[in-house]
């Protein structure tokens, strides 16, 4: 009976480490959002770092505020710059309940503090759900994947006199590191990171970043894509400031942008942040086509979010009846992309519509919001001149495209 005991014990012990490897193995493989249309959910490689009493409060303090801070990045995310100061309404919300799944990437502590990497998934519909409430537009379509290319430049004669992190290797090093250290995949503008190639001459990458946009063929040659956008990355004489510059072309059009970044701390902490800011601009420019509903009018190629383009008269979420002066709330049904900006285009150039403003975007819907002198009969009479279908249905209002 010993003897069986041992065997019956023994194989506990071994069933109890299994389980206890599967879920270790399970926490330390990265997570993706359930589909590639709501990859955009997706905050990876967040990092996360608390102290505390202990290493367990330590731990749980850390995830509990950065799932917090996770939260807000999806938001600034998928909502439009010109709608960041509705987020405040929000402030009050418990990320936890959007949650669907996180994974850790790193992780260390000591005896007193927790520092890690997560990956937190968040549930799509929740989240939309939660924006629609509020009437706070978002988006959450991807773009079409854009290559970037980190690009380091010093000028020979700022070369001279620089300490060793600023040359050539260094800062190339920490440039590229910067952009690897981003959500490129799950953006809203996503990424695929590449290389300087060999082929590309020093001239024209100094072209470009001068702003000579007859170089971008040249450039789309070498990478095989029309959508590739060079970052250039320079410091000035004094090592005081960095100069990031943006070329090329993305999800919009052509692009040409140049910030200068004040130094703070070393290169590589200074590269951090523009590589976020630059990230955020590429983001930015598909989100002022698409949010703003007027896919074909981003005001300049070097439109920055920090600096919001004028945008369409704003409207509150009426309901279905807009016939006086409030605005009409309309669901718009696509299969497609390219459907959608042909929709979105017809909208915006018929007479008398004003006020056009999309409060959300998905793979295969949206939600306008504007106003028609003549009410939603009249405006369904004008809308079907033009091959669309506007309907009152037991949802609300709805247009589709014959």
């Amino acid at each position: 009976m010993a003897k069986g005991r041992g065997i019956s014990e023994r194989g506990m012990t071994i069933v109890r480490a299994l389980a206890l490897l599967s879920v270790i193995w399970l926490a330390h493989t990265p997570v993706l959002a359930a589909s590639k249309e709501d990859r955009v959910f997706t905050i990876g490689n967040y990092p996360l770092e608390a102290r505390d009493q202990n290493a367990v409060a330590a731990k749980d303090r850390a995830i509990a505020e950065g799932q917090q801070a996770a939260f807000r990045s999806l938001l600034k995310r998928i909502v439009p710059v010109t709608s960041y100061k509705h987020l405040s309404q929000l402030k009050g919300v418990k990320a936890a309940g959007f949650i669907e799944s996180f994974a850790v990437r790193s992780e260390r502590n000591s005896s007193t503090a927790y520092i890690a990497s997560y990956d937190f998934v968040f549930s799509p519909d929740p989240v939309r759900r939660l924006l629609d409430k509020e009437g706070i537009p978002y988006i959450d379509r991807q773009a079409p994947a854009v290559t970037i290319v980190p690009a380091y430049r010093v000028a020979p004669e700022v070369a001279k006199g620089l300490p060793p992190t600023f040359a050539a290797a260094a800062g190339s090093d920490a440039w590229l590191y910067a952009w690897k250290a981003l959500d490129l995949g799950n953006a809203l503008t996503p990424g695929s990171l590449q290389p300087l190639k060999p082929d590309v001459h020093a001239d024209t990458v100094r072209k470009l970043a001068e702003g000579d946009l007859g170089m971008l063929r040249t450039l789309a040659q070498s990478y095989g894509t029309e959508t590739v956008v060079l970052a250039v990355l320079e410091p000035e004489a004094g090592q005081k400031k960095l100069n990031v510059v943006l070329v090329g072309r993305d999800a919009v059009q052509n692009l040409y942008l140049k910030r200068t970044y004040r130094l703070e701390g070393d290169l590589a902490y200074t590269a951090e942040l523009a590589a976020v800011i630059s990230l955020s601009i590429l983001e930015g420019r598909w989100k002022a086509i698409n949010v703003r509903g007027a896919p074909a009018s981003v005001p300049s190629s070097s439109w920055d979010p920090a600096t919001p383009a004028p945008r369409a008269e704003s409207g509150s979420s009426a309901g279905p009846s807009a016939d006086g002066p409030g605005p009409l709330t309309i669901a718009v049904a696509f299969r497609g992309m390219e459907e959608w900006q042909a929709i979105s285009r017809q909208l915006a150039h018929t007479p008398e519509i004003a006020g056009l403003e999309v409060l959300g975007l998905s793979a295969r819907g949206a939600r306008v919001a504007l106003r028609y002198p003549g009410g939603p009969q009249n405006l369904a009479l004008a809308l079907a001149q033009q091959g669309l279908i506007l309907e009152n249905t037991r949802d609300g209002w709805l247009l589709t495209r014959r």
